[in-house]
C-alpha cells in the first residue's frame, strides 16, 4: 500500500499544481497583460508615467514567482535577466519618467509581456493537460458506478470517445479512464515540466543578455579581484615584516654578539646560541603558517575534499563532511572554494551558537556545489562588511554564486556554486 501511495503521489501532486497554474496563473496573466497594455498606451497622456512602473513591477513579481515554482516543483532554473536600476534615480515626476523609460528600454520587459501571452494560451493548455491526465479518470469511476443515468438526458453521455448509455458502456468508459490514469502516472510530471520549459524560452535571458550580464559581472569581479589581491599582498608583507623578518634580524644580531663572546664568555655565548636556535625555529614556524595561509599543503597534495575534512577536525564543534568529487578542479578554483568554506566554518563557530555543522561537497552538471549548514540561531545576512560579502566577492572572481537561507531561530544554510570541470 505504501508503495502504491509513493507511486501515485508525485503525479497527483503535479496534477494539483497544474490545476492551480491553469486557474491562478491564467487569471493573473490575463489581468496583468491587459493592465500593462492599457498603462503603456496611456503614457502619451501622462497617466501611464505613474501607472506603468507599478504594473510592470507586478508583472516582474508574477514572473519571478513562476521562476521560483519552476525550480521548486520541476527543478527548472530560470535566471532573471532584468537590468538593475541606477542608484541615483530622482524622485517626483522626473523620477517616474526615468523609471518608465528604463523599464521600456529593458528587453526583458517586452519578453515578459510576450510570456504573459504564451502563459494564457499554450502555457495554460499544458497546465490543464497535466491536471486532466490524473483528474479526468475520476469521472469514469463515477459513470461505471451507475451514475451515468443521472447524466443521460435522452442522448448518450460521452466520456472521451465512448458514448455511455448502459452499464456495459459505463464499464467501457472505466476501461478508458484506467488507460488515461496509467498514462497520467507517466506523463503528468513531464507535461508540467514542459509548461515551465516553455516559460523558460521567454523568461530566461537571451544569449545576448547573458553575454552582457557576464561582461558586467566579470568587470565588477575583476576590480574586486585586484583589490583582494592587493589587500592579500599587504597582509603577507605585514606578516613577514612583523613576524619572520623581525625574528631573523634579531637572530642576526644575536649571532654577531655570540661571535664577540665566543672566546671571552663561552657560557654566555652558548646561552645566546640556544636563544638563536629558538628564534630560528619560531621564524620557520611562522613562515610555514604564512605559506599554509596562502595555499595549504594538504589542499595541493590531497585535494579539496580532504582539505575540508582536515579543517573540520580542527573545529571545536561536531562537524560532518560529505564529499562526492570524482576528480579535482583547477588549483585556483579549489583554493577559492577551500578558503570560502574555511570562512563559513569560522563564522558558524563564532556567531551561530550551534553545536553541529554539516558540509556537503559534490559536482554535478558542470558545477561544484558546496553547502555549509549549522543548527545555530540563524539571522545570517549578506551585507556590507560581513564575512559573507567577502566570500561572495571571492566566488564572484570565478563566476560563482552564493545563497544564504538563515531564518530567525535557524538553521543556517549557505550554498555556493562554482562552474568548473573536474580532471
Amino acid at each position: 500500500m505504501n508503495a502504491l501511495v509513493t507511486r501515485i503521489r508525485p503525479p497527483m501532486l503535479a496534477a494539483g499544481r497544474g490545476l492551480f497554474l491553469s486557474v491562478y496563473g491564467l487569471a493573473v496573466s490575463i489581468v496583468l497583460f491587459v493592465l500593462a497594455v492599457v498603462s503603456i498606451s496611456l503614457i502619451l497622456l501622462g497617466i501611464g508615467v505613474f501607472t506603468t512602473p507599478v504594473v510592470l513591477a507586478a508583472v516582474r513579481r508574477h514572473a519571478n514567482q513562476r521562476r521560483l515554482w519552476a525550480e521548486a516543483w520541476c527543478d527548472v532554473r530560470i535566471a532573471a535577466p532584468y537590468r538593475p536600476f541606477p542608484k541615483d534615480l530622482r524622485g517626483g515626476v522626473t523620477g517616474q519618467v526615468e523609471r518608465t523609460t528604463l523599464l521600456l528600454k529593458d528587453p526583458a520587459t517586452w519578453r515578459d509581456l510576450q510570456w504573459l501571452l504564451v502563459d494564457m494560451t499554450a502555457g495554460a493548455v499544458l497546465a490543464v493537460l497535466a491536471a486532466a491526465l490524473m483528474l479526468y479518470p475520476v469521472e469514469s469511476v463515477v459513470l461505471a458506478a451507475g451514475l451515468w443515468r443521472v447524466f443521460q438526458d435522452g442522448d448518450p453521455y460521452w466520456y472521451g470517445f465512448v458514448p455511455v448509455d448502459s452499464q456495459l458502456t459505463g464499464l467501457a468508459a472505466l476501461a478508458l479512464g484506467a488507460a488515461l490514469f496509467a498514462l497520467g502516472l507517466r506523463a503528468a510530471e513531464p507535461v508540467l515540466r514542459a509548461h515551465f520549459l516553455l516559460a523558460r524560452t521567454l523568461l530566461a535571458p537571451t544569449p545576448e543578455q547573458t553575454l552582457a550580464q557576464r561582461v558586467d559581472r566579470l568587470t565588477e569581479t575583476r576590480h574586486e579581484a585586484v583589490d583582494t589581491a592587493a589587500s592579500e599582498l599587504r597582509r603577507i608583507e605585514r606578516d613577514l615584516h612583523d613576524g619572520a623578518q623581525a625574528r631573523l634580524v634579531a637572530m642576526g644580531m644575536n649571532l654577531g654578539t655570540i661571535e664577540a663572546l665566543i672566546e671571552k664568555d663561552p657560557a654566555q655565548a652558548k646561552k645566546m646560541l640556544a636563544m638563536a636556535r629558538e628564534s630560528s625555529a619560531e621564524a620557520l614556524t611562522e613562515l610555514r603558517d604564512l605559506v599554509r595561509g596562502i595555499h595549504p599543503p594538504v589542499l595541493a597534495e590531497r585535494g579539496l575534499g580532504d582539505a575540508v575534512k582536515a579543517l573540520a577536525l580542527r573545529l571545536p564543534v561536531t562537524t560532518e563532511v560529505a564529499v562526492d568529487l570524482p576528480g579535482r578542479a583547477e588549483a585556483s578554483v579549489e583554493s577559492a572554494a577551500y578558503f570560502a568554506v574555511s570562512e563559513l566554518l569560522t563564522n558558524a563557530v563564532k556567531h551561530s551558537g550551534g553545536d553541529c555543522v554539516w558540509v556537503d561537497l559534490h559536482h554535478t552538471e558542470g558545477m561544484l556545489r558546496i553547502s555549509v549548514t549549522d543548527n545555530g540561531g540563524g539571522g545570517a545576512r549578506i551585507g556590507s562588511g560581513s564575512g559573507l560579502s567577502g566570500v561572495e566577492r571571492r566566488l564572484g572572481t570565478f563566476d560563482g554564486v552564493l545563497a544564504v537561507s538563515s531564518p530567525a531561530g535557524g538553521p543556517t544554510m549557505v550554498t555556493m556554486e562554482l562552474p568548473c570541470v573536474l580532471s
